[in-house]
């Protein structure tokens, strides 16, 4: 049962599903009641809707790891769960089940939705995710650009359920306010912020698994324009993307007042640098630097998520009502 755990990452399991537990609560919600709407989307689905989506991400790290039996045996021998463990057939049952099931909660929650989007979305990513590990991964970029839309999804899942439902109930009326406007707006900056750092975190990852990269001839981008190369561009993207979170968090009014906020910037600040030190500064000798970077660039992406609570507050209050109002004008 360990051994399942660890192949399906059960840590990572508990983020994704935080992801569009805390949007949908701390976001989607009182943003449409501060308009005078209440949520359409049935418990039982949103929660149907979430557990498909973390079977689908579990189902995404078996299959990755069962492509991957002979390359992680020479980046990291002592963790290989696939073909070890887990004999190689039993790992394909298990996500054939996991992904199977996943797909079926989704396209049942898009069933009684009668949402043809959600239930495109979640036929369309386990095939984005199979291909990725049997062959996409090994590509130039393609393999990071594919995985970093799948996260980038998984916070706009509930809001295209959400949006559907509020559509069906007001039609054209909706369309002639700024609802659907500002939950897209809010929505789509978490998932470009998801998609932002999910991909600076698999490049990274690139260049942690190089050696084993290397020898099963990959064409990843460290291998393709070299291990400075793909660190120049990291520390080029990580600088982008941190000076444009920081610019929001200043612009919007609100977002960086009280205790809260001020610490989560200070926190997402240090942990940035941190990155930058493993990169171009840290020594090698019994750490690797490569994953401790990858790592803080996950305490990142979860503090980012915790924003949504800001935001969450922010909406409580009358000033962010007046702020919302901005959108009318876009």
């Amino acid at each position: 049962m360990l051994n399942i755990l660890k192949i399906c990452r059960y840590k990572n399991l508990l983020f994704t599903a935080l992801i569009p537990i805390l949007i949908y609560f701390a976001v989607i919600v009182p943003l449409l009641q501060k308009y005078g709407l209440e949520p359409l989307l049935p418990t039982w689905i949103f929660w149907l809707t979430v557990f498909g989506t973390v079977l689908i991400c579990a189902g995404g790290y078996v299959i990755n790891d069962y492509f991957d039996v002979k390359i992680d045996r020479i980046n990291r021998p002592d963790e290989v769960i696939a073909g070890v463990a887990i004999s190689k057939k039993a790992t394909m049952t298990l996500y054939l089940v996991l992904s199977g099931t996943g797909i079926f909660a989704g396209i049942l929650s898009a069933f009684f939705l009668k949402n043809t989007t959600l239930g495109f979305i979640f036929v369309i990513v386990p095939g984005m995710l199979w291909f990725y590990s049997s062959s996409y991964k090994r590509q130039f970029l393609l393999g990071n650009i594919i995985v970093s839309i799948c996260a980038a999804l998984v916070p706009m899942l509930v809001l295209v359920a959400e949006a559907g439902l509020q559509t069906d109930a007001f039609g054209t009326l909706l369309a002639e306010t700024p609802v659907l406007k500002t939950l897209y707006i809010w929505v789509c900056g978490f998932a470009t912020f998801a998609f932002a750092f999910t991909l600076i975190r698999e490049i990274i990852k690139d260049m942690e698994d190089i050696e084993g990269d290397r020898e099963m001839e990959c064409r990843t981008l460290p291998i393709v324009w070299g291990e400075k190369n793909a660190k120049i561009i990291v520390t080029v993207l990580l600088s982008i993307v941190f000076i444009a979170l920081m610019t929001i968090v200043f612009v919007v009014p609100n977002l960086d007042s009280g205790l809260m906020p001020r610490l989560l910037r200070i926190a997402i600040t240090i942990a940035v640098f941190i990155v930058f030190w493993c990169l171009w500064w840290a020594k090698t000798e019994n750490v690797n630097r490569y994953k401790v970077a990858g790592n803080f660039i996950k305490i990142i992406m979860f503090l980012g998520l915790l924003y949504s609570l800001v935001v969450n507050y922010m909406l409580t209050i009358e000033f962010g009502v007046a702020f919302l109002g901005i959108f009318k004008l876009i």
